[in-house]
């Protein structure tokens, strides 16, 4: 028989409710395994990305956790080709500290695909729009939303709705209410809509007068076919920095658009670059 220590990650299971903890150590430990010839390299192999499950349960009466105890319950995770015999700690410490309550917006996640002249045409609803999330502060601080799993269609044409999941939680001291979302996104036909928007140029006040050929950009857009009439050149912003001719001498600017609506897809900018003629 042969012997040998890998890492492997911890999962905590079993978590206490209302105890907010934070354990005090790594969240990898050494695992002594016991197997024979070449069970042991596969058995190696296999182990390199495996978690271990860690019943912490034991922490609703005190503060730390004896993996000598239950060793059945890990070796139970395994295949019976090798045997874990140890593990380095042995013992896992924890530190107790009051539950914080705080309340985050759902981030939804999705990987669509739409048939020709269909997109998304407005907003996502989501029904709650936040969840509530408690742990420790320290824990907390860290988290600025919490994302669904993802909602993934083929060949969409019409508006989809039904409920999703939230992602399960990652450390088992954070608690996550409700797991459950309903969502609503609206689908529609769009076409193309061409505008002309004027070009404003950026930092040009230590000269005279800056003139632009041409002045004006087509924007070519994807807009939905109930929102066409609402879509005006006023909703769009082109600008050209002289930045960069001062800084790199260019002979034409970039035209970059820094603002237009939402649910609004650029197709094409024409021209992309202008020429200017500088009076000092």
């Amino acid at each position: 028989m042969y012997t040998y220590r890998i890492p492997a990650a911890i999962r905590y299971v079993n978590a206490p409710n209302n105890k907010a903890f934070h354990p005090l150590q790594s969240d990898t430990v050494d695992l002594q395994v016991e197997g024979s010839g070449w069970q042991v390299v596969f058995a190696r192999l296999s182990f390199q990305s495996q978690e271990i499950n860690v019943d912490i349960s034991p922490l609703r009466t005190r503060d730390w956790v004896v993996f000598s105890s239950q060793m059945g319950f890990i070796n139970r995770q395994f295949s019976s080709n090798q045997r874990i015999v140890s593990i380095s700690p042995d013992t896992l410490h924890f530190d107790f500290s009051k539950q914080t309550v705080k309340k985050v917006p759902i981030k939804f996640a999705s990987d669509l695909s739409f048939q020709k002249q269909y997109a998304i045409i407005d907003s996502v609803l989501l029904n709650p729009k936040y969840v509530t999330v408690t742990g420790p502060l320290e824990d907390l601080a860290r988290i600025d939303a919490w994302e669904t799993d993802t909602l993934r269609r083929k060949d969409i044409n019409s508006d989809i709705s039904g409920r999703l999941f939230l992602q399960q939680k990652k450390q088992a001291n954070i608690n996550v209410y409700p797991n459950i979302v309903e969502f609503k996104i609206p689908v529609g036909e769009v076409t193309e809509k061409v505008l002309e928007i004027p070009i404003r140029v950026e930092n040009a006040e230590e000269f005279a007068s800056v003139r632009l050929i041409p002045s004006k950009v087509k924007v070519t857009v994807l807009v939905s076919l109930r929102s066409y009439m609402d879509i005006l050149p006023s909703s769009f912003e082109a600008v050209v920095n002289l930045e960069s001719w001062k800084n790199n001498q260019v002979e034409s600017l970039p035209v970059i658009l820094t603002q237009f609506p939402e649910f609004c897809e650029i197709v094409k900018i024409s021209p992309q670059n202008v020429d200017f003629i500088i009076k000092e």
